[in-house]
């Protein structure tokens, strides 16, 4: 009786471990399975701004209009001069299958230039709506897709483009802030025709998604004019 009581015991613990376990290992595989409380992505209006603007130089950010997250979607915080817009995004920007996607510590400071505020921008703002409403990812991606196909959201025009040079970002756990880059909008694109990938090319290629191709120009020196190091990412 007591041999069988301890069998069971054993037994029991081992199928605990295995569980335990089990939950770690899709932990460590889906670390942001779902969407954190909505508090843990917003900030603090002045220092999202401050942020919002170090994603481009002085010359250019200063000018530019700012919008921050709120707790419907993004709103005006300041005012601009010269068509280009400066922004913080946030983890939903990124891919339906990124492991970031519902991170909350993401923040991207972009400041876009006028050809990507009327053509890149509505879908910032389209998604930031659609995930504040409570829209799951898959629903996001499908309202997205019909928008597009509608033709509700508009093309990349031609020369959208926008700055990421802020040394405050933070693009994933893997890669911190990554490096100061440029990144340019167009609509769907063969990567070859940038020579995107190639041996010696700065140039990176994000797979079309959402009827657009990305490309992403790393450059040497940060916003704030300092050079990038070696050791950036």
């Amino acid at each position: 009786m007591k041999r069988n009581a301890l069998r069971a015991i054993v037994l029991g613990s081992f199928a605990l471990v295995i569980v335990v376990a089990a939950s770690q290992a899709q932990d460590v595989k889906t670390p942001y399975p779902n969407m954190a409380p909505l508090d843990q992505y917003l900030m603090e209006r002045d220092a999202e701004i401050v942020l919002a603007r170090s994603a481009a130089p002085e010359s250019i950010s200063g000018y530019a209009e700012v919008m921050v997250l709120g707790r419907h979607g993004y709103e005006t915080a300041a005012k601009g001069k010269n068509g280009f817009v400066c922004m913080v995004e946030r983890s939903w920007m990124a891919g339906t299958d990124d492991p970031n996607f519902w991170n909350p510590k993401l923040r991207g400071p972009i400041c876009l230039n006028p050809a990507s505020v009327r053509s890149y921008l509505p879908r910032t703002i389209k998604k930031t709506e659609l995930i504040l409403a409570t829209k799951s990812k898959a629903q996001m991606f499908a309202d997205i897709k019909a928008a597009l196909d509608k033709k509700e959201l508009p093309s990349p025009e031609p020369g959208a483009m926008c700055y990421m040079l802020s040394k405050q970002g933070y693009l994933s756990d893997s890669d911190g802030h990554w490096r100061p880059h440029l990144m340019f909008f167009t609509p769907l694109t063969d990567p070859a025709a940038w020579g995107a990938g190639l041996p010696g090319s700065p140039v990176i290629a994000f797979p079309g998604t959402e009827g657009m191709t990305i490309f992403l120009v790393p450059v040497g020196k940060w916003s704030d004019g300092t050079a990038a190091s070696v050791g950036d990412h």
